[in-house]
C-alpha cells in the first residue's frame, strides 16, 4: 500500500500451537522465533505491543489421541498446554499472554462471534450426506474414519488425508472405509450444517489482498492467496458434528460444535480479553497494527478466511500484514510429528541448559522466510562454534578481559582519535538503523546478519590496532582503543537483545549497564570513563562432537525405524543403457515454481509458471494429486528445458520438471541446492 499509516499500538499474535503433542524447531523457525523478535524490537522503541499466544485445544487429532490413550480430551490438552507453556517460558517467548481454547472466556467469545454473525444472515444453511457410525450413533468427523487411498492403496489413510502420499482426500474417496470408533463400515446419512460464504466475499478480498497487499506482503503469502481466490472460492463449513469444541449456540444444532478453523483464530480475541480490560483498542481501533505470526499451511486461513470473518462480523480490524515463513525440514527430510522426525524443544532445552539463544540464532540464521530450509546438527554445530563463539563471544570476551589486565577492569578514557578510530564510530552509528529496516521489512536473517557484522567489527578493530602489542609502549592509545571497543559491546548489548536475550543480558551484565532503548543504539558513549566492570562472563561455550552425535544417533534410530517397512518394498529395476550423447542431450536446469494451478476440467494436471533464469515458461505437469498448487509455490525444481513443446488441454507445456518417485508412490522435486541460482546447469 502506498500510503503507510502512523499506528499507536501494535497486536502481535503467533499461530496457536495444537495442543496434542510438543513444540519443534519447525514451529519456532516459521512462528514463534520471529514473532518474539518482533515484538521485542517493539518494546524497545517504547511502542505499545502485546504479544498474543494461546494453546488450540479443539479439533478431532485430540479426540483421537485420548480414545487411543483411553483418557478425556481435556487430559490431553491439559497435559500438552503445559508442557507447551513452560517449554516457551524457558526458551524465552515473551508472550503477554499465553491463553488456551478450552477457557470458559473463549468458548464465550467464540460462540458470541458466531451468534452475531448467525443473527445478521451471514451462514448458509446446508443439507448433505456426511459418513454415520450406526454402532455408536454418530455422525464421523473426516479423521474417525480410515479406509484405502485410492491413489497409494495405503490402507491406513484418513478421510481427509493420506498421510503416505499427502493426497487431500473426501471420505467418501475411500475404498473400503470404517469407522475408527467402532470398526463397521459406515453408513451415510443426511446431516445439517452452516456455511461461510466464501464465494460472496471473493470480490472484496480480490481488492483487499491482490491490489490492497500487493506491494507489502511477502512473494509466497501474495501467491498463495492468489492461487486460492484465482482458483474460485467456495462456501465452507463452520459448524460440524462432534462433542468436543465450542457448542454451537442456538438450539437447532443441538450435538455440533464450531469447526475448530472457525473457532480457534477466535481465541487471539479472547485471549486478549483475558489480558486487558482494554482489549477492544487491540483488535477494534484503525490506529491499531494487527500482525499475524503463521507457517504457510496456516496462509489461507489467517489471509482469506479469519479476515472474511472479521469483516462479516464488522466491528474488528484486518490483519496489516501475515509475514508467513516457509517449512523448515530436518536433515533433508520433512519434520513429522507421526513418525517422530523432529527435534523437539523441551528436550533440546534438557540437552542442552543454558543454550536458548544458539537455538534462536541457528533458526534465525537459516530461517525460511522464502522457501522450505533446513536444519542439520552439523550447521548448528558449525554456526554456534565458529560464529557464535569465535565471533561474537570472542569479541566481547577478549575486550572484557584485555580491560581488566590493562585497567584493573575500569573503563579508560578515550583520547586522540586517529582516522581508524573516527571510521569505526561512523560505521557503529549506521548499524542500529541497518537492523531497524530489516526488521520493520520482517528480513530477520538480514537483520541478524547485521548484527553479527558489528561483532566482526569489533574484532576487526582489535586485531587491527593489536593492543596488547601496544601497551607497553603507548598506553594512553590502548586506553582509546578499549574504550571504543568497549562502546562496541554495549552497543551489540541493544541491537542483540531481539535475537539473543540471555545473552545481551550478560554482556548488560558484565558491562554494568542497564537495559537501553533502541533510540539509544546510536549515542556511542554509553560507558563513562571510570566505570567499573564486572568479571568477565563466556558468552558461548564450544559444542563439542560427542554432544551432536548423540543427536544424530537419536535420529537415525528414528530414520531406521520409519525406513524399516519402505526398505521392503522393491524398486523398480533399471532401464536398457543409453549413451553419453544421448544424456548430453539434455539441457536441465535449476529454477523456481512462481505460479501455479490446477488445469480445468483434469484431476491430475497442473499449470506452473517457473523462473529458468534465462526466461518465465509454462509447463503444465500431471502432479495435481500429489501436491496443492498453493504449497509449491516458490519451490525450487530441476527442469528439462529442451524438450520439444507439447500440447495439454490447448496449453503449450514448455518443458517438463523433474519428479523422484519412491516405491511407495509417493512424489518429491528433484530440488537443488538453496545456494544453486536459477538457470545454472543440472549435469
Amino acid at each position: 500500500m502506498s500510503d503507510k499509516p502512523v499506528y499507536k499500538r501494535y497486536t502481535v499474535t503467533s499461530a496457536l500451537p495444537y495442543a496434542n503433542g510438543p513444540i519443534h524447531i519447525g514451529h519456532l523457525a516459521g512462528v514463534y522465533v520471529p514473532a518474539d523478535i518482533y515484538v521485542r524490537f517493539l518494546r524497545m522503541n517504547d511502542e505499545d505491543v502485546i504479544f498474543i499466544g494461546g494453546s488450540d485445544e479443539h479439533g478431532v487429532p485430540i479426540t483421537i489421541k485420548a480414545m487411543q490413550q483411553g483418557v478425556t480430551p481435556q487430559d490431553i490438552v491439559d497435559k500438552y498446554h503445559g508442557i507447551i507453556k513452560k517449554s516457551f517460558e524457558e526458551f524465552g517467548i515473551s508472550f503477554d499472554i499465553y491463553s488456551r481454547t478450552s477457557n470458559p472466556v473463549h468458548h464465550e467469545t467464540a460462540s458470541a462471534f458466531f451468534l452475531k454473525m448467525y443473527e445478521a444472515g451471514q451462514f448458509i444453511e446446508k443439507v448433505s450426506e456426511q459418513y454415520y457410525d450406526e454402532a455408536t450413533r454418530q455422525f464421523l468427523a473426516d479423521r474417525y474414519i480410515t479406509g484405502t487411498c485410492p491413489h497409494c492403496g495405503y490402507d491406513k489413510a484418513y478421510g481427509d488425508q493420506c498421510e503416505k502420499c499427502g493426497t487431500s482426500l473426501n471420505a467418501t474417496d475411500l475404498i473400503e472405509p470404517k469407522s475408527v470408533l467402532s470398526g463397521n463400515k459406515p453408513v451415510l446419512r443426511e446431516t445439517r450444517h452452516w456455511f461461510l460464504p466464501l464465494d460472496q466475499y471473493e470480490p472484496w478480498l480480490r481488492e483487499w489482498i491482490l491490489e490492497g497487499h500487493k506491494d507489502d506482503w511477502k512473494t509466497n503469502v501474495y501467491g498463495q492467496c492468489k492461487s486460492w481466490i484465482d482458483q474460485g472460492l467456495q462456501p465452507r463449513a463452520v459448524t460440524r458434528d462432534l462433542d468436543w469444541g465450542v457448542k454451537v449456540p442456538i438450539d437447532r444444532a443441538n450435538g455440533k460444535v464450531l469447526y475448530v478453523w472457525f473457532d480457534a483464530p477466535i481465541g487471539y480475541i479472547s485471549a486478549t480479553r483475558e489480558l486487558t480490560p482494554d482489549w477492544e483498542k487491540y483488535w477494534k481501533d484503525p490506529e491499531t497494527k494487527l500482525v499475524h505470526f503463521i507457517g504457510k499451511d496456516n496462509i489461507v486461513f489467517h489471509c482469506i478466511i479469519f479476515p472474511a470473518m472479521l469483516k462479516a462480523e464488522g466491528t474488528y480490524i484486518l490483519p496489516e500484514n501475515v509475514p508467513a515463513n516457509e517449512f523448515m525440514n530436518l536433515e533433508g527430510d520433512k519434520i513429522s510429528t507421526s513418525r517422530n522426525w523432529a527435534v523437539w524443544l523441551h528436550e533440546y532445552l534438557a540437552d542442552f541448559p543454558g543454550k536458548q539463544d544458539v537455538l534462536r540464532y541457528v533458526l534465525t540464521s537459516a530461517a525460511p522466510e522464502t522457501k522450505d530450509n533446513d536444519f542439520t546438527w552439523k550447521d548448528f554445530q558449525t554456526r554456534n562454534n565458529s560464529e557464535l563463539v569465535a565471533i561474537l563471544g570472542n569479541f566481547v570476551n577478549r575486550t572484557i578481559v584485555l580491560t581488566h589486565k590493562y585497567f584493573e577492569g575500569k573503563v579508560p578514557f578515550q583520547s586522540d582519535l586517529n582516522d581508524g578510530d573516527i571510521a569505526t564510530l561512523s560505521e557503529m552509528k549506521l548499524f542500529p538503523g541497518r537492523i531497524a529496516q530489516s526488521i520493520h521489512a520482517y528480513r530477520f536473517r538480514e537483520a541478524l546478519a547485521e548484527m553479527m557484522n558489528l561483532a566482526r567489527l569489533g574484532n576487526k578493530y582489535l586485531t587491527d590496532n593489536e593492543p596488547w602489542k601496544v601497551f607497553n609502549h603507548d598506553p594512553v592509545r590502548v586506553g582509546t582503543v578499549l574504550n571504543i571497543a568497549l562502546q562496541i559491546c554495549a552497543e551489540l548489548s541493544i541491537v542483540a537483545e531481539p535475537f539473543l536475550p540471555f545473552s545481551a543480558a550478560k554482556i548488560r551484565n558484565t558491562l554494568n549497564l542497564q537495559p537501553f532503548k533502541w533510540k539509544d543504539a546510536a549515542l556511542l558513549n554509553w560507558l563513562s570513563a571510570g566505570q567499573t566492570l564486572n568479571a568477565p562472563e563466556l558468552l558461548f561455550e564450544k559444542i563439542e562432537d560427542a554432544a551432536i552425535e548423540a543427536q544424530v544417533q537419536k535420529l537415525l534410530f528414528t530414520k531406521l525405524a520409519n525406513e524399516a517397512p519402505l526398505a521392503k518394498t522393491p524398486v523398480k529395476p533399471a532401464k536398457e543403457p543409453i549413451q553419453f550423447e544421448d544424456f548430453a542431450k539434455m539441457d536441465i536446469r535449476a529454477g523456481t515454481i512462481l505460479e501455479a494451478e490446477k488445469v480445468a476440467k483434469t484431476d491430475k494436471l497442473l499449470k506452473l509458471k517457473i523462473d529458468t533464469g534465462l526466461d518465465q515458461r509454462t509447463v503444465v505437469s500431471g502432479i495435481a494429486k500429489y501436491f496443492k498448487p498453493e504449497e509449491i509455490i516458490g519451490k525450487r525444481v530441476s527442469i528439462l528445458i529442451n524438450l520439444t513443446p507439447r500440447k495439454l488441454k490447448g496449453i503449450d507445456s514448455q518443458g517438463m520438471i523433474l519428479i523422484a518417485e519412491n516405491p511407495d508412490g509417493t512424489l518429491f522435486f528433484v530440488t537443488p541446492d538453496e545456494d544453486v541460482v536459477n538457470g545454472a546447469d543440472v549435469k
